[in-house]
Protein backbone atom coordinates (compact mmCIF):
# COMPACT_ATOMS: atom_id res chain seq x y z
CA UNK A 1 0.00 0.00 0.00
CA UNK A 2 1.36 3.46 -0.87
CA UNK A 3 1.86 5.82 2.25
CA UNK A 4 1.05 9.48 1.61
CA UNK A 5 3.99 11.43 2.61
CA UNK A 6 4.35 12.83 6.23
CA UNK A 7 3.87 16.73 6.67
CA UNK A 8 7.12 18.70 6.68
CA UNK A 9 7.88 21.09 9.34
CA UNK A 10 10.13 24.33 9.00
CA UNK A 11 8.97 26.48 6.53
CA UNK A 12 6.02 28.80 6.91
CA UNK A 13 4.12 30.29 3.70
CA UNK A 14 0.95 29.81 1.20
CA UNK A 15 -0.37 26.56 1.60
CA UNK A 16 0.72 25.91 -1.91
CA UNK A 17 4.10 26.67 -1.50
CA UNK A 18 4.24 24.11 2.19
CA UNK A 19 2.21 21.42 -0.25
CA UNK A 20 4.98 21.68 -2.92
CA UNK A 21 7.93 21.84 -0.41
CA UNK A 22 6.63 18.46 1.02
CA UNK A 23 5.42 16.54 -2.08
CA UNK A 24 8.40 17.37 -3.74
CA UNK A 25 11.16 16.95 -0.82
CA UNK A 26 12.36 20.28 -1.52
CA UNK A 27 14.76 22.29 0.60
CA UNK A 28 13.08 25.45 0.36
CA UNK A 29 14.03 28.78 2.82
CA UNK A 30 11.64 31.74 3.72
CA UNK A 31 12.74 34.41 2.05
CA UNK A 32 14.04 37.11 5.02
CA UNK A 33 13.20 40.20 2.56
CA UNK A 34 10.04 42.47 3.13
CA UNK A 35 7.12 42.17 1.03
CA UNK A 36 8.03 45.49 -0.19
CA UNK A 37 11.22 44.41 -1.61
CA UNK A 38 10.21 41.22 -2.99
CA UNK A 39 7.66 42.67 -4.96
CA UNK A 40 9.68 45.74 -5.96
CA UNK A 41 11.95 43.04 -7.56
CA UNK A 42 8.53 41.97 -9.43
CA UNK A 43 8.21 45.31 -11.00
CA UNK A 44 10.36 47.09 -14.14
CA UNK A 45 10.75 50.95 -14.73
CA UNK A 46 7.49 50.66 -16.78
CA UNK A 47 5.71 49.16 -13.94
CA UNK A 48 6.61 51.68 -11.70
CA UNK A 49 5.59 54.77 -13.61
CA UNK A 50 2.50 53.10 -14.65
CA UNK A 51 1.99 52.21 -10.37
CA UNK A 52 3.26 56.46 -9.67
CA UNK A 53 1.00 57.87 -12.48
CA UNK A 54 -2.27 56.02 -10.92
CA UNK A 55 -1.23 57.10 -6.97
CA UNK A 56 -0.09 60.57 -7.80
CA UNK A 57 -2.69 61.67 -10.31
CA UNK A 58 -5.77 63.67 -9.99
CA UNK A 59 -8.93 61.65 -9.12
CA UNK A 60 -10.53 59.85 -11.33
CA UNK A 61 -14.23 60.52 -12.63
CA UNK A 62 -16.95 58.39 -11.03
CA UNK A 63 -18.02 55.79 -13.77
CA UNK A 64 -21.72 55.57 -14.51
CA UNK A 65 -22.73 51.74 -13.62
CA UNK A 66 -25.76 49.78 -12.86
CA UNK A 67 -25.41 48.37 -9.12
CA UNK A 68 -27.93 46.64 -7.07
CA UNK A 69 -29.23 47.44 -3.25
CA UNK A 70 -26.09 45.77 -1.72
CA UNK A 71 -23.14 45.34 -4.08
CA UNK A 72 -20.71 43.91 -1.47
CA UNK A 73 -23.63 41.60 -1.19
CA UNK A 74 -23.62 40.92 -4.82
CA UNK A 75 -20.09 40.17 -5.58
CA UNK A 76 -19.91 37.65 -2.47
CA UNK A 77 -22.49 35.84 -3.41
CA UNK A 78 -20.90 36.12 -7.25
CA UNK A 79 -17.91 35.18 -5.43
CA UNK A 80 -19.57 32.10 -3.11
CA UNK A 81 -20.89 30.94 -6.30
CA UNK A 82 -17.72 30.92 -8.59
CA UNK A 83 -15.43 29.33 -6.23
CA UNK A 84 -17.87 26.34 -5.43
CA UNK A 85 -18.02 25.78 -9.13
CA UNK A 86 -14.29 25.55 -9.57
CA UNK A 87 -13.75 23.47 -6.77
CA UNK A 88 -16.30 20.72 -8.05
CA UNK A 89 -14.27 21.11 -10.94
CA UNK A 90 -11.14 20.07 -9.34
CA UNK A 91 -12.32 17.47 -7.80
CA UNK A 92 -14.00 16.06 -10.55
CA UNK A 93 -18.12 17.00 -9.45
CA UNK A 94 -19.03 18.80 -12.05
CA UNK A 95 -20.58 17.83 -15.20
CA UNK A 96 -18.42 19.58 -17.28
CA UNK A 97 -17.37 17.78 -20.81
CA UNK A 98 -13.77 17.96 -19.84
CA UNK A 99 -14.40 16.29 -16.55
CA UNK A 100 -17.08 13.59 -18.06
CA UNK A 101 -14.12 12.59 -20.38
CA UNK A 102 -11.67 12.31 -17.26
CA UNK A 103 -14.07 10.00 -15.59
CA UNK A 104 -14.52 7.77 -18.99
CA UNK A 105 -10.37 7.59 -19.06
CA UNK A 106 -10.22 6.66 -15.55
CA UNK A 107 -12.85 3.88 -15.67
CA UNK A 108 -11.20 2.74 -18.98
CA UNK A 109 -7.71 2.04 -17.32
CA UNK A 110 -8.69 1.32 -14.28
CA UNK A 111 -11.34 -1.72 -14.62
CA UNK A 112 -10.72 -3.23 -18.20
CA UNK A 113 -12.63 -6.73 -18.28
CA UNK A 114 -11.77 -7.12 -14.58
CA UNK A 115 -8.10 -7.09 -14.81
CA UNK A 116 -5.51 -4.77 -13.47
CA UNK A 117 -5.11 -2.04 -15.80
CA UNK A 118 -1.99 0.00 -16.54
CA UNK A 119 -1.59 2.51 -14.49
CA UNK A 120 -2.27 6.57 -16.23
CA UNK A 121 0.76 8.04 -17.51
CA UNK A 122 1.45 11.18 -16.22
CA UNK A 123 1.12 13.54 -19.69
CA UNK A 124 -2.69 13.01 -18.44
CA UNK A 125 -2.51 14.45 -15.01
CA UNK A 126 -1.08 17.03 -16.84
CA UNK A 127 -2.97 17.96 -19.15
CA UNK A 128 -6.21 17.52 -17.06
CA UNK A 129 -3.93 20.61 -14.42
CA UNK A 130 -3.53 23.06 -17.26
CA UNK A 131 -7.04 22.73 -18.26
CA UNK A 132 -8.35 23.51 -14.93
CA UNK A 133 -5.76 26.21 -14.36
CA UNK A 134 -6.81 27.85 -17.94
CA UNK A 135 -10.25 27.34 -16.41
CA UNK A 136 -9.69 29.64 -13.50
CA UNK A 137 -7.64 31.76 -14.53
CA UNK A 138 -10.36 33.50 -17.67
CA UNK A 139 -13.11 32.76 -15.17
CA UNK A 140 -11.01 34.53 -12.48
CA UNK A 141 -9.97 37.24 -14.50
CA UNK A 142 -13.74 37.99 -15.68
CA UNK A 143 -15.03 38.56 -11.97
CA UNK A 144 -12.22 40.75 -11.44
CA UNK A 145 -12.88 42.96 -14.23
CA UNK A 146 -16.91 43.43 -13.26
CA UNK A 147 -15.83 44.16 -9.99
CA UNK A 148 -13.33 47.00 -10.82
CA UNK A 149 -16.26 48.26 -12.86
CA UNK A 150 -18.17 48.37 -9.35
CA UNK A 151 -16.13 49.62 -7.14
CA UNK A 152 -15.15 52.58 -10.28
CA UNK A 153 -18.58 53.33 -9.78
CA UNK A 154 -18.26 53.91 -6.34
CA UNK A 155 -16.39 57.13 -5.08
CA UNK A 156 -13.41 58.81 -6.85
CA UNK A 157 -11.21 56.90 -3.88
CA UNK A 158 -12.69 53.65 -4.99
CA UNK A 159 -12.01 54.30 -8.58
CA UNK A 160 -8.69 54.74 -8.14
CA UNK A 161 -8.23 51.50 -6.50
CA UNK A 162 -10.06 49.88 -9.11
CA UNK A 163 -7.33 51.79 -11.83
CA UNK A 164 -4.90 50.37 -9.25
CA UNK A 165 -5.38 46.61 -8.90
CA UNK A 166 -5.58 46.79 -13.14
CA UNK A 167 -2.16 47.98 -12.99
CA UNK A 168 -1.01 45.16 -10.37
CA UNK A 169 -2.35 42.73 -12.09
CA UNK A 170 -0.93 44.26 -15.67
CA UNK A 171 2.08 44.42 -13.35
CA UNK A 172 2.35 41.12 -11.46
CA UNK A 173 -0.18 38.87 -13.52
CA UNK A 174 2.57 37.34 -16.15
CA UNK A 175 4.52 36.52 -13.76
CA UNK A 176 2.62 35.17 -12.05
CA UNK A 177 1.06 32.99 -14.72
CA UNK A 178 4.96 32.05 -15.78
CA UNK A 179 5.41 30.66 -12.12
CA UNK A 180 1.91 28.87 -11.45
CA UNK A 181 2.66 27.09 -14.90
CA UNK A 182 5.33 25.19 -13.40
CA UNK A 183 3.58 23.58 -10.75
CA UNK A 184 2.41 20.58 -12.93
CA UNK A 185 6.37 19.68 -13.67
CA UNK A 186 7.02 20.20 -10.18
CA UNK A 187 4.23 17.30 -9.66
CA UNK A 188 5.68 15.15 -12.32
CA UNK A 189 8.26 14.31 -9.78
CA UNK A 190 5.88 13.43 -7.11
CA UNK A 191 4.19 11.33 -9.12
CA UNK A 192 7.34 9.41 -10.77
CA UNK A 193 8.16 8.80 -6.72
CA UNK A 194 5.01 7.32 -6.01
CA UNK A 195 5.22 5.11 -8.95
CA UNK A 196 8.25 3.80 -8.14
CA UNK A 197 7.36 3.37 -5.01
CA UNK A 198 4.30 1.33 -5.94
CA UNK A 199 6.85 -0.66 -8.44
CA UNK A 200 9.35 -1.49 -6.11
CA UNK A 201 6.95 -2.89 -3.38
CA UNK A 202 5.06 -4.96 -6.55
CA UNK A 203 7.94 -6.83 -7.34
CA UNK A 204 9.93 -7.21 -3.69
CA UNK A 205 12.02 -4.15 -4.52
CA UNK A 206 14.53 -5.89 -7.03
CA UNK A 207 14.02 -4.14 -10.20
CA UNK A 208 11.24 -1.76 -11.88
CA UNK A 209 9.30 -2.56 -14.73
CA UNK A 210 7.10 1.07 -14.96
CA UNK A 211 4.67 -0.38 -17.97
CA UNK A 212 3.87 -3.21 -16.12
CA UNK A 213 0.14 -4.19 -15.58
CA UNK A 214 -0.56 -3.51 -11.75
CA UNK A 215 -3.23 -2.27 -9.74
CA UNK A 216 -3.01 1.89 -9.39
CA UNK A 217 -4.09 2.58 -5.50
CA UNK A 218 -1.19 5.03 -5.79
CA UNK A 219 -2.64 7.16 -8.30
CA UNK A 220 -5.66 7.33 -6.16
CA UNK A 221 -2.80 9.03 -3.86
CA UNK A 222 -1.35 11.12 -6.37
CA UNK A 223 -5.15 12.09 -7.22
CA UNK A 224 -5.99 13.64 -3.84
CA UNK A 225 -2.63 15.28 -3.79
CA UNK A 226 -2.98 17.20 -7.26
CA UNK A 227 -6.32 18.24 -6.32
CA UNK A 228 -5.27 19.58 -2.80
CA UNK A 229 -2.64 21.84 -4.84
CA UNK A 230 -5.15 22.44 -7.00
CA UNK A 231 -7.30 23.96 -4.36
CA UNK A 232 -4.41 25.61 -2.62
CA UNK A 233 -3.80 27.36 -6.17
CA UNK A 234 -7.47 28.90 -6.59
CA UNK A 235 -6.60 30.18 -2.88
CA UNK A 236 -4.16 32.45 -3.72
CA UNK A 237 -5.66 33.28 -7.45
CA UNK A 238 -9.16 34.40 -5.50
CA UNK A 239 -7.45 36.45 -2.92
CA UNK A 240 -7.10 39.95 -5.31
CA UNK A 241 -11.22 39.03 -5.29
CA UNK A 242 -11.37 38.76 -2.01
CA UNK A 243 -9.67 42.14 -1.49
CA UNK A 244 -12.21 43.92 -4.13
CA UNK A 245 -14.70 42.69 -1.87
CA UNK A 246 -13.17 43.99 1.20
CA UNK A 247 -12.55 47.68 -0.37
CA UNK A 248 -16.72 47.11 -1.63
CA UNK A 249 -17.50 46.44 2.00
CA UNK A 250 -16.42 49.72 3.08
CA UNK A 251 -17.99 52.11 0.91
Amino acid sequence: MVQELPQRTGFGGPALIRLLVRLTDTDVQASRQPLSRQLSQWLDWSDAIGLSTVLNGPPPAVQAGGLGDDPAREAATEYDQLRDKLEKAILGQDASPATRRQRVYRRSVIAADGKPAAPIEYPAFRQRYVSLQERMETSISNLRIRLRAVLAARSPTMARLALVDAAMEQALGGREQRLLLKVPALLESHFEHLRDAATDAQHGGEGRDATSTAPVPWQDVFRRDMQRVLLAELDIRLKPIEGLIAALRTC
